[in-house]
């Protein structure tokens, strides 16, 4: 497939798109263009507006301990064992030392979906944040916001203030979106805060990298601190939330790129339901038609797949949903429960608004003859269970990374003391009180937040924990997060 955007700016260079809960909110007809004007976008604007936030990010100082390698090692070695003290470092001339991180601030924007305080915006826009501060656009009344849930993949992260009657945005249905509609971006670009632009959609499913892979693409122009900001319809209605642009500066020489709402509103109602986002998967990998002909052409090769459109099945993945529905390599793809299927973008674009345990009909050619099958779609670890991140409480204990003195007396360098065992799951597989862990699911644990992530990233709700008794003794556990 050839390349058609050299760089990609994440969306925190971008407007934020809010999609509101509240789409049962009454809305006035817009106004009929005035003469000479294409379409009068003075009403999206009035509506929209309000329900756009600026969202300050800041991540305080931290110590961190990094490893640098010494070049004058091997060359002026201390002859008498480190006697003399020259820092602690290895045979291969690495060292460690501790630095201290800058305070680092960020801006963006978010869209307020719900009366009762939720906001949208894009997960980079608040990953990694210690303090989150998001100021009303009418009132510019401040509020410090925590963070519901986030999912990296789809660039979205829902956060709440706590505030009631706030003017929340009504959402429409994305993919009642036409090419050659006019929309808004709404957002705070540049430090110009209530800041509107106007373009219309020049392509919808785009396939943008890794992350989402059907989005709205727009020629509004799109800047620094549209992040998490509103892409609108010429009713002021949320049509999805501004990820990336495609530039070569930085800056808005080209298009911007949005996510759906027909996307967002599934993301959201994970995040609000489960914790954590649930991704369908359909048990393929392929490419366009059209992508795989060409390539078979330069080869040589003659290629008559009896349509130039849908999806090529380069590989069926084994135990997966299309597996056991009997798809097989070189079937082509041309509908998903009736809805036709012509790229990869807009299979994905379906996928993104699935569960695991989902039902759908697919309707693909096999030399060149149509047929049917109903698949069940299957969650990243090969279930149809829908998968429930669980949060760290539920391991009903408290830790504290060891003291300088547990390192010398046991020998190692980093790990988490189990100061007390009041229940949960901890409990239920015997960890007790005093227990060092010191690897979870094979990753190391320095402080809360790794044991926090080793709890969010558990597959298989599953946690195999390694680490020391006081006495130095070694020893494991694994922990279930979720009943059976």
């Amino acid at each position: 497939m050839k390349k058609i955007v050299k760089n990609f700016i994440p969306a925190i260079y971008l407007v934020v798109i809010a999609f509101s809960a509240a789409s049962c909110n009454k809305t006035q007809a817009a106004p009929a263009a005035a003469p000479g004007q294409p379409v009068d976008l003075t009403y999206a604007a009035e509506k929209s507006l309000p329900s756009v936030v600026y969202i300050k990010s800041v991540i305080n100082s931290k110590t961190q301990t990094v490893e640098y390698s010494d070049p004058f090692e091997d060359f002026f070695s201390d002859p008498f064992g480190g006697f003399f003290g020259r820092g602690q470092g290895n045979n291969n001339g690495t060292r460690k030392r501790q630095v201290q991180t800058p305070k680092r601030a960020a801006a963006g924007s978010g869209v307020i979906i719900s009366a009762d305080g939720y906001i949208v915006t894009n997960n980079h826009v608040v990953d990694g944040a210690d303090e989150l501060t998001v100021t009303l656009n009418e009132n510019s009344k401040e509020y410090s916001a925590r963070i519901i849930g986030a999912d990296k993949t789809t660039d979205l992260a829902l956060i709440k203030i706590d505030a009631k009657n706030l003017p929340a945005i009504v959402i429409a249905n994305s993919d009642n979106v036409k090419i050659g509609e006019w929309v808004l971006a709404v957002g705070n670009p540049l430090g110009l805060n209530n800041t509107v632009t106007a373009g219309i959609v020049s392509a919808k499913a785009r396939q943008m990298g890794e992350g989402v892979a059907s989005m709205i693409q727009t020629d509004a122009a799109i800047n620094q601190g549209n992040s998490g900001g509103a892409l609108v319809n010429t009713r002021g209605e949320l049509i999805g939330i501004n990820a990336m642009i495609y530039s070569q500066t930085g800056s808005n020489i080209g298009y911007g790129f949005a996510i759906p709402t027909a996307i967002m509103n599934k993301v959201v109602e994970d995040i609000k339901k489960y914790g954590t986002v649930q991704r369908a998967m359909i048990g393929i990998k392929g490419s366009d038609v059209s992508n795989y002909v060409d390539v078979e052409k330069e080869k040589g090769n003659e290629i008559d797949l009896g349509t130039m459109e849908g999806i090529y099945i380069a590989e069926v993945v084994e135990d997966g949903a299309a597996a056991a529905a009997g798809l097989q390599k070189g079937d082509v793809i041309t509908a998903i429960d009736g809805q036709k299927v012509k790229k990869f973008g807009e299979l994905q674009g379906i996928m993104a608004q699935k569960r695991p345990g989902d039902k759908v009909t697919v309707t693909y050619l096999r030399n060149k003859k149509e047929k049917t099958a109903t698949l069940t779609l299957k969650n990243e670890q090969g279930t149809t269970k829908v998968v429930k991140n669980a949060d760290v409480d539920i391991l009903g204990i408290d830790v504290r990374p060891i003291t300088d003195s547990q390192k010398k007396q046991l020998e190692i360098s980093y790990g988490l003391e189990v100061l007390k065992v009041s229940g949960g799951k901890m409990k239920e597989a015997g960890v007790p009180k005093g227990f060092i862990i010191q690897v979870v699911n094979d990753q190391p644990m320095r402080s809360f937040d790794d044991l926090q992530q080793a709890v969010k990233d558990a597959k298989d709700q599953m946690l195999v924990i390694k680490g020391l008794y006081p006495t130095g003794k070694r020893g494991g556990f694994v922990v279930y997060l979720q009943n059976e």
